[in-house]
């Protein structure tokens, strides 16, 4: 399963940012409210001494966004193909950041010391497709946090999602035409896994061209993830869903007790 969502981000790491609508936007308003969300659990004064371990950074939306809210980042990834790109576009921005490639069931091992903050953004969690997966990543992921510190989760709404079951995504249409953004869902027949099928059709030199890309995910309800998270260690563990924090994906908060 790892080389898999290996290959998935490793070829889609130079067209990541094809996925949305103004990616540059989407760094600032991400980073923006995160950070609320962030503070209205540890009420932070200042962001400055404040250490923040994003562990599947892809091409550094939320490092980026972060970093210029003021927090020291670390950020790792799977691929380091990712991790490459998101350094270059770090630079860009004039962000300081610390990249490295790690796995989340190897944080511990892989990256040095411990942080206010852990952050996996973008559904990166449900790659995970067993509960065995699942408490070995949280377990490295409570490791890299401090005392009292905050770990926080983006992702879909399964619960939603998985009962009404649907094989895809509305288009979305961009560039005046010129680019257009779909997903296809192929369910197992466990109706509990299901695979991403990412299309991007974009205009290039007056012709269509079409990119496509696969990964698959597990359709994780809250329970479930409740469920795992408490028997792991964490503890004040709350949902936060898109129309109380505008974000596009329920956020989940839990402490390091």
């Amino acid at each position: 399963m790892k080389d898999s969502v290996l290959h998935f981000y490793d070829e889609l790491a130079d067209n990541y940012h094809l996925l949305f609508v103004d990616w540059h936007e989407a760094i600032l308003r991400q980073g923006e409210l995160l950070h609320k969300v962030i503070q209205s659990k540890l009420n932070l004064s200042c962001t400055n001494n404040t250490t923040l371990l994003d562990c599947s950074c892809g091409i550094g939306t939320q490092a980026i966004g972060m970093a210029k809210s003021g927090y020291k980042v670390t950020a790792t990834d799977i691929s380091e193909v990712s991790v490459k790109r998101a350094a270059k576009e770090a630079a860009r921005y004039g962000v300081n950041i610390n990249f490295g490639v790690a796995d989340f069931c190897s944080l511990n091992k892989d990256v040095l010391g411990q942080f206010n903050i852990v952050l996996s953004a973008d559904n990166a969690i449900p790659h995970l497709l067993t509960d065995e997966e699942l408490v070995k990543a949280f377990h490295n992921m409570h490791k890299k946090l401090l005392q009292n510190g905050l770990l926080i989760l983006t992702i879909r709404d399964y619960d939603a999602l998985i009962k009404e079951k649907i094989t895809s995504t509305q288009p979305t249409i961009l560039d005046d035409g010129n680019r257009i953004v779909f997903q296809v869902y192929d369910w197992a027949q466990d109706d509990k896994t299901y695979t991403v099928n990412q299309f991007i059709l974009q205009v290039i030199n007056e012709e269509w061209q079409t990119k496509h890309y696969s990964t698959k995910y597990r359709a994780l309800l809250r329970h479930e993830l409740n469920t795992v998270l408490e028997a792991t260690g964490f503890v004040d563990v709350e949902w936060h869903f898109s129309s109380q924090t505008g974000y596009y994906q329920p956020i989940l908060t839990a402490r390091k007790d």
